[in-house]
């Protein structure tokens, strides 16, 4: 996988970055591939999903563990003197 070396645009430096570069990697490659020698995904496989899901569905997920935005602070005015 080219997100562990280091010579390359994808190159993750902070850890939370690229374990979740790595999450969604796992997520795709077991749920939304289809395997050559299966000819299905290793999810169906192992007996965990029933369909062969989409990059809508992981969107879904991650927008469905997204933080609700909360109220805004007051407004500072700068003193620009």
């Amino acid at each position: 996988m080219r997100r562990f070396t280091r010579l390359t645009n994808v190159f993750s430096k902070r850890v939370k970055s690229h374990v979740a570069m790595l999450s969604l990697y796992f997520v795709r490659y077991n749920f939304c591939r289809i395997h050559k020698t299966l000819r299905i995904t290793p999810a169906i496989e192992a007996g965990i999903a029933d369909a062969v899901r989409d990059v809508g569905w992981i969107v879904g997920l991650v927008e469905g563990r997204a933080p609700k935005p909360g109220p805004r602070g007051p407004y500072k005015k700068r003193n620009t003197k």
